[in-house]
Parts: structure tokens; C-alpha cells; sequence
């Protein structure tokens, strides 16, 4: 008997499969994870997830396994060599964005804060449980995706729009959007 899982997982692309079960609504406080989370969402403004997904291993290559220290130290060189990589979207505002990201964080960081400290207070360290019966249901953006989303713009965080921070706060779990017959719902709940 096959699993149920949510509506939008993609049951023809392995990759999306093991990202529904393993990783989307599981509570995540790595920072490495969470500052990667955090740029693939950017990245995916305007496309699916799935090319993202599909791409993920790609830009781990590409920007040097996530360290921000590194990232923080691209040049025009290394951004042009990125911009002609056909392995991630080559979208110089992007690109450069997480540039921008990585000194952000590294600020954050500088400051004696981390993103685990700062997104996780926003809930107290609990996951947001909805109670999601069909796709309708999944909102794309909420009240309190609206007020990280400015906070981390204020912090120089780019591509951070409240759209993309609530699909982010799903990803690494501090929303458990699972719709409620998919298997994961119940797991990810605590």
C-alpha cells in the first residue's frame, strides 16, 4: 500500500519524493542547512521548486558547500564564472543575492545572533501546526512571514519577500503545512 503524501509532491521525481519525506516541515536548526534553505528559496522566485530541487546538488558545488565566509569573498570573477554555470539559474540578481546574503549573515552572526536564534524566536522554538485539508488551504504567505520577511530585509537579506520566507518557514519546519491525510503530517507535528 502506497503512502499518501501531500498534493504538490511530485510521486514521478524521486528527488521531490525524499525531499517531502525526509526534510519539508521537519524542524531544522542547522544553521549551515538554514542559510542554504534560506538561498535556494530565493532562488526559486519565479520558477518551481522542483527546478530548484533538481539543481540543489549543483549549487552546493557552486557556492563552495554553503560557507558564507567563502561566499562573502566572491569577486566579479567568481560571479561571472557563476553567471555561466548552466548547473544553477543563472540570474545575476540572484546570484549576487546570495553574495549579499552570505555578509548579512555573517553580520548576524558577528552580532552574537545566528538564524536558528532569530527565526525560531519568532515562535517561541515550536513549529505552527495547520490543519491543512486541501491545496486551497496552504497560504502563501501569512502575518508572520510578512514581519520576518522585513526583519531580514532590515538585516540586508535579499530575497527575502514574505512569499518567499513562508515557503522557507515550511521548508525547514517551523510551519507544518503536511495536508492532514499525508503520512507526514502526524511525524512532523512534534
Amino acid at each position: 500500500m502506497s503512502k499518501h503524501r501531500c498534493s504538490w509532491a511530485n510521486p514521478n521525481n524521486p528527488r521531490y519524493i525524499a525531499y517531502h519525506d525526509q526534510e519539508w516541515g521537519v524542524p531544522c536548526r542547522d544553521e549551515l542547512r538554514l542559510f542554504e534553505m534560506l538561498n535556494l528559496e530565493g532562488a526559486q522566485a519565479g520558477l518551481s521548486w522542483e527546478t530548484i530541487l533538481n539543481k540543489r546538488e549543483n549549487y552546493r558545488a557552486a557556492f563552495d558547500g554553503w560557507d558564507a565566509r567563502k561566499i562573502a569573498a566572491y569577486d566579479e570573477t567568481k560571479i561571472a564564472a557563476l553567471l555561466a554555470d548552466p548547473g544553477i539559474v543563472r540570474n545575476k540578481l540572484k546570484v549576487n543575492a546570495v553574495v549579499t546574503n552570505a555578509r548579512a549573515y555573517l553580520r548576524l552572526l558577528a552580532e552574537g545572533g545566528s538564524l536558528c536564534s532569530l527565526l525560531w524566536g519568532y515562535v517561541d522554538g515550536k513549529p505552527i501546526v495547520n490543519r491543512i485539508a486541501a491545496q486551497g488551504d496552504r497560504p502563501a504567505r501569512t502575518e508572520l512571514s510578512d514581519r520576518i520577511s522585513k526583519d531580514l530585509a532590515k538585516r540586508g537579506f535579499k530575497f527575502v519577500g514574505s512569499t518567499i520566507i513562508y515557503a522557507y518557514m515550511q521548508g525547514i519546519g517551523m510551519v507544518n503545512d503536511h495536508d492532514l491525510a499525508c503520512f507526514r503530517h502526524k511525524e512532523c507535528r512534534g
